[in-house]
């Protein structure tokens, strides 16, 4: 009695299979669309579609909407969690940030693996529609672009970022904004509205450094809130510190924060705004990864959870649209008038051009485009780069375990110092982050922060074995 053959297309995804199995299609990657497969193999259409359709009945393959078929991104080896810190927390000055120069400077050196910045690279940024918004700006605005957009700022975009708010939940006009040169200046802004030089504010820790310059440049003491990777501020221990201590602001990255990357839970979140406004202490809300979620709708703004706390919403373009058109927003609630005359005297005004073309991108569409595609692409280099830490690094590193953005934080053994790594890295033409930057009182010295907004190349790689070898040690 003969044998039956086997169908097509199981034939067909054996040897598609085969291929991932061989390394030709990588996790994560694109697989050919069911056309060009069908075309290169020389079978119908459906006989294509149903050999991936076997794949993903496998495991081996997923179908992503208007986008074709993925090899199944391969789920990292576990690693558990980076450790919160203690919870006793005491205001104090910002020291030891001289290193964030360095990385400052490395992050516009090409000759260096950039993981310490979290400056994604062009790849993950639409460049060119950016590029062709821009020049169409400059051809039709030109009298416009040559002088001053004075605050509180371009009319088009203030009228597109309240319409975008609103979507979102937050109920506020254009007259209510006021644009900023990126997301770090609206922080500026909201801090020397709300305090005064020695003044106590109340942060995550770990935070973004950018934030602790800010704290250190004002003359305020920064009092650290000990964090979770999985769900952010603690609010028993904000609690404790605001019985104890006069805090005049409270600053917060609740959604995909830098650098824990934790989503805050929304109850969390109402929580934590009623407690605010029962001790009456305003709440600075840096909203600049809020679009960047891997695989859910936008997360609630604090803006939109209301609960009666006064709240100074800000964010920018950087991280989704380019970190060098620097434009970013604040609204500042009753801190209005203050905000406007503050950001005229530091600065006079946004980049006019740069204002027009945001306004004009984000009108267009495009924006809401590209997010659909970044998202993706950001979620895809976290996962990948975390499959590397976990290959390459000690027994026992911890790794966070990002709800969106881009970077990822990074827990090693007790003996390692990151300071002491990410000068030789640097030697080494790669940039890292070191824990202690993240902390106004040098804490995390076993901590790093590294950005995964970079192509999976052949010089990532190595990058990333020769840092794992020198923690290796």
């Amino acid at each position: 009695m003969m044998a039956e053959s086997r169908p097509v297309y199981v034939t067909l995804a054996d040897e598609i299979a085969a291929g991932i199995r061989g390394g030709t299609y990588r996790s994560g990657e694109r697989l050919p669309s069911v056309r060009a497969l069908a075309r290169a193999r020389a079978v119908s259409v459906a006989s294509a579609l149903a050999a991936y359709r076997y794949l993903e009945e496998r495991g081996l393959a997923e179908a992503r909407p208007r986008s074709g078929y993925y090899v199944h991104a391969a789920r990292a080896p576990e690693a558990e969690a980076p450790r919160s810190p203690a919870r006793r927390a005491q205001p104090r000055p910002v020291t030891g940030q001289e290193l964030a120069l360095s990385l400052v400077k490395a992050a516009s050196n090409p000759a260096v693996v950039q993981l310490g910045a979290a400056v994604p690279d062009p790849s993950f940024l639409p460049t060119h529609a950016v590029g062709q918004v821009m020049a169409q700006v400059v051809r039709s605005q030109r009298s416009r672009i040559a002088g001053y957009e004075m605050s509180p700022g371009a009319p088009e975009l203030r009228r597109q970022i309240a319409r975008r708010m609103i979507e979102a939940g937050c109920m506020l006009s254009p007259d209510e904004l006021v644009v900023t040169s990126g997301c770090q200046e609206a922080l500026t802004l909201a801090l020397r509205a709300v305090t005064e030089p020695g003044d106590i504010v109340a942060l995550e820790s770990p935070t973004f450094y950018g934030l602790l310059q800010v704290v250190d440049a004002l003359g305020l003491q920064a009092l650290e809130i000990p964090s979770s990777a999985d769900t952010g501020m603690s609010l028993e221990a904000l609690e404790l510190a605001l019985d104890r201590w006069p805090v005049k602001a409270c600053v917060t990255v609740p959604n995909h924060s830098n650098p824990l990357g934790f989503r805050m839970p929304d109850d969390a979140k109402r929580r934590m705004l009623r407690l605010l406004a029962r001790y009456r202490v305003p709440v600075i809300e840096d909203d600049v990864y809020g679009d960047l979620g891997f695989d859910s709708p936008r997360p609630l703004m604090l803006m939109a959870a209301g609960e009666g706390a006064e709240i100074l919403h800000c964010s920018s373009v950087s991280k989704t649209l380019s970190p060098g058109l620097r434009v970013g927003w604040i609204a500042p609630g009753r801190h209005q008038a203050r905000v406007e005359y503050l950001k005229y005297v530091s600065d006079i005004a946004t980049g006019t051009a740069d204002q027009i073309t945001v306004a004009e991108f984000l009108a267009s569409g495009r924006y809401d485009r590209h997010m659909r595609t970044v998202r993706r692409q950001y979620g895809d280099a976290v996962a990948r780069m975390r499959e590397d830490v976990v290959r390459l690094f000690p027994a026992g590193t911890r790794i966070s375990r990002p709800t969106g953005g881009f970077v990822l934080w990074i827990e090693l053994p007790e003996a390692i110092d990151t300071v002491d790594i990410a000068y030789r890295a640097l030697e080494a033409d790669i940039s890292i982050a070191p824990g202690p930057l993240f902390s106004a009182s040098g804490k995390y010295r076993n901590c790093m922060r590294l950005s995964c907004a970079r192509p999976r190349d052949a010089r990532l790689q190595d990058a990333l074995a020769r840092l794992g070898a020198m923690v290796a040690g």
